[in-house]
């Protein structure tokens, strides 16, 4: 399944990189792209939609 999620807080790629790796936590094979300029989060994973905005929600990131 394909997610595009906006995280309007995501300021830096530090912030995208900590992104991918809280939805890659969740799913390990997950394909992450996160654009800070954007703030839009491209994901290709098996996970629900419900399950990454929780990492993300959880690694201190809201998302709209």
């Amino acid at each position: 399944m394909t997610l595009q999620l906006k995280v309007p807080n995501m300021a830096c790629s530090a912030c995208g990189e900590a992104i991918v790796k809280a939805i890659q936590a969740v799913d390990p094979n997950a394909t992450v792209q996160a654009d800070p300029q954007t703030k839009l989060v491209s994901i290709e994973t098996q996970a629900s939609q419900a399950a990454v905005k929780e990492a993300i929600t959880t690694a201190g990131y809201s998302v709209a």
